[in-house]
């Protein structure tokens, strides 16, 4: 499916009222959508799923004038709020597991549909790691690829300035409002002019801790491969390169003096298998083939409304008891309790959406 089926006005104002509901995340909402068809009658449901998975009181539920309120403060600030199936949407983040629903962007929206490469990489950057920063991301703009990045002091800001002429995206942790670091503003703006800004989150939300690793997702997501030019061990870049290694996307690491903890943890990569990386060619050359290959984009509401298998007591009591703190495979979920994949996945539902049930990476839950 190609980027072009379009939301109704009705339909995006209720996919907006159903992914800023709580316990709704992207895949809640993409669960949800399977199961009812539609993110209106999944909007009527919520209470009663959240009830069925043991939720004390029912979880607050966005309202029409939130919604509409959100659409139109978004568009005053030149924000669009686009959809998977969308044009302006980045038609590789549109692939992923947890892509989200609605990504709000703004800018030179075309950049969005071009290949990008993400390079990341430590706030506290060597001054060799910001020169090298700064030729790789001017020889892969002229190569014709969009520089992704996350906006943050050090490697990401390197990236983001050496690439304005050519195209850049910042992946933002907050709401378009609330730019993080304050001083990067003035950066975005310009560009901008050539370049584009997304985000998943609402206007006016301030950016947490837990916020980043979320970000990273959509940094590596939108792009064909990451690179990461000086990363400590346990830092966030090192996150970034993970998530893309589980998304499929080429990870590149380019060396560094076995004397710098910032270069520690992309050595590490290299020796995991990391592609090394010294010049713009060795990325090019990585990601060429996968340039070849069309991207096929799935459907998000579909138009015929699937069966609903609807749990027993004796099924969500089976089911819950198999779950716990230790994370455990979907499909091990299924085979130990003995019924459809269809039942499970509504108890999973039910448990989520009351505030019970945590997803891990790789098709992993457990109990709260």
């Amino acid at each position: 499916m190609t980027n072009n089926t379009h939301l109704t006005d009705e339909q995006r104002i209720d996919w907006l009222r159903l992914i800023r509901s709580d316990n709704v995340g992207p895949r809640t909402f993409r669960s949800l959508i399977n199961h009812f068809g539609s993110a209106r009658t999944a909007l009527d449901r919520l209470p009663d799923l959240a009830r069925r998975g043991g939720a004390a009181r029912p979880g607050r539920i966005c309202s029409e004038q939130d919604a509409e309120a959100e659409i139109a403060a978004s568009k005053h600030i030149g924000v669009s709020l686009v959809a998977p199936t969308e044009p302006a949407y980045p038609p590789r983040l549109a692939l992923i597991d947890d892509a989200p629903p609605l990504l709000g962007v703004r800018g030179a929206l075309e950049v969005l549909a071009r290949p990008m490469i993400a390079i990341v990489g430590s706030r506290n950057a060597s001054g060799a790691g910001l020169k090298f920063t700064e030729r790789l991301a001017r020889d892969l703009g002229d190569a014709g690829f969009v520089i992704a990045s996350g906006l943050a002091r050090g490697i990401d800001q390197a990236a983001h300035r050496a690439s304005i002429d050519n195209g850049t995206m910042a992946v933002l942790a907050g709401g378009h409002d609330r730019i993080y670091p304050a001083e990067h503003e003035d950066l975005l703006q310009a560009m901008l002019r050539s370049g584009a800004a997304i985000s998943e989150m609402p206007l006016g939300h301030v950016p947490r801790a837990r916020d980043f690793p979320r970000r990273n997702r959509l940094i590596s997501g939108v792009a064909l491969g990451v690179v990461v030019v000086e990363a400590a061990h346990r830092s966030g870049s090192l996150i970034t390169a993970r998530i893309a290694a589980e998304q499929g996307r080429e990870v590149f690491a380019v060396p560094g003096s076995p004397l710098d903890p910032r270069a520690a943890g992309t050595n590490d990569l290299i020796k995991q298998g990391a592609t090394l990386t010294t010049e713009a060619a060795d990325v090019i050359n990585a990601v060429a083939p996968i340039m070849e290959r069309p991207v096929e984009l799935p459907s998000r509401e579909p138009e015929d409304v699937p069966s609903y298998d609807e749990p027993d007591n004796s099924d969500r009591t089976r089911i819950v008891g198999l779950l716990g703190p230790s994370p455990i495979g979907l499909d091990d979920l299924i085979r130990m309790a003995g019924t459809s994949p269809a039942v499970v996945r509504t108890v999973l539902l039910e448990l989520e959406l009351a505030g019970r049930l945590e997803r891990h990476g790789g098709g992993l839950v457990s109990l709260l």
